[in-house]
């Protein structure tokens, strides 16, 4: 049995949806980005219930988005290691994913001492410990270290509240994810989206900041870490075995993402979309790695945020292709 993302975490998803909506009525489209090519133009709204069938919360009177997750176990919440990791009463360890939690390290500042992480720590006990959770999973279920991967999903005054979401919505952790684990990622990056235009949390932090595409050096010093990086995309190379968006002319130096070849198979739009970004303004994330100038590689169109043409609406079109792991309904319908 599936079930969808749906009502229970309604309070921060409305908050999310509103957003957009804000920006669509005032015009704002280079701030409406696509953020999940392979879904849609993407409807940012998460539709959680456990346990019951949810019924959507449409982002316009038609459609609404949902992404579908598998239903876990419910067990309760003996520890939390960090702001992101918890273990549960049967010994798992768990790891949210889909939610970044500041480290001191982004800060090279000393463990256990820097205020995002332990306001993140501490916004995730009051969410879970010492509380039943429910699990939910989508894709890779086992990382490399042995932990479980899961969607994490707590009561709160009758409402099952997702804790991924609560997290980025006040701004305690960023939107991420990594290959086999990008499911949702439009509804994560829409949470993300509502901290960051309030300037809430970490986003308030000059740590997080948005890094300029054309100051590599300063990117550079990022190597290993998770940012954001802007700029305007120059041209857009392609060889045998990826395409890759450049920020300057000189691509040995300059910042750069790079798109396997794989990732634009499974991505067809997305690939023919690479080629109209010439002279726009986008936003890359993920991790800095050195290949000649910083670079990010990109696993998932999720993590390029590209502006949408003017008078585009910020909802799924009747037409847009869909992930097999995303459905999408109209209110009311049955499951």
């Amino acid at each position: 049995m599936l079930f969808s993302v749906g009502p229970g975490s309604r309070r921060s998803i409305e908050g999310g949806i509103g957003f957009f909506r804000t920006l669509a009525k005032r015009g704002d489209y280079d701030q409406i980005c696509v953020m999940a090519w392979r879904g849609s133009a993407a409807i940012f709204g998460v539709l959680v219930l456990l346990g019951v069938h949810p019924r959507a919360v449409a982002a316009d009177d038609n459609q609404a988005q949902t992404c579908t997750l598998e239903p876990g176990p419910i067990r309760t919440v003996t520890r939390i290691v960090d702001g992101e990791t918890i273990i549960l009463d049967d010994g798992k360890v768990v790891r949210l994913i889909g939610a970044l939690a500041p480290r001191a390290r982004d800060a090279n500042a000393a463990h256990g001492a820097w205020p995002p992480e332990v306001d993140t720590i501490r916004a995730l006990s009051d969410l879970v410990l010492a509380k039943k959770i429910k699990l939910a999973f989508a894709g890779r279920r086992i990382d490399r270290y042995g932990r479980t991967l899961a969607h994490v999903f707590v009561d709160d005054h009758g409402q099952q509240s997702w804790v991924q979401g609560a997290l980025l919505a006040k701004g305690f952790a960023r939107a991420y994810g990594f290959p086999e684990s990008f499911t949702c990622s439009a509804e994560l990056l829409a949470h993300e989206a509502e901290a960051r235009e309030k300037r809430l949390g970490l986003w308030n932090n000059g740590v997080y900041r948005t890094l300029p595409a054309d100051r590599a050096g300063e990117v550079m010093k990022q190597r290993g870490k998770y940012v954001r990086v802007t700029g305007t995309v120059a041209s857009i190379g392609r060889t045998k075995s990826a395409a890759y968006i450049n920020f300057s002319n000189d691509w040995q130096t300059d910042f750069t993402a790079r798109v396997d070849k794989k990732v634009l198979a499974a991505n067809p739009e997305f690939d023919r979309a690479l080629d109209g970004l010439t002279g726009k303004t986008v936003v890359v994330r993920g991790w800095i790695e050195r290949r000649n100038g910083p670079m990010i590689d990109i696993a998932d169109p999720s993590q390029l945020e590209m502006p949408l043409p003017p008078g585009t609406p910020a909802t799924v079109s009747d037409q847009s292709p869909l992930n097999p792991l995303l459905s999408v309904r109209a209110p009311g319908d049955p499951i």
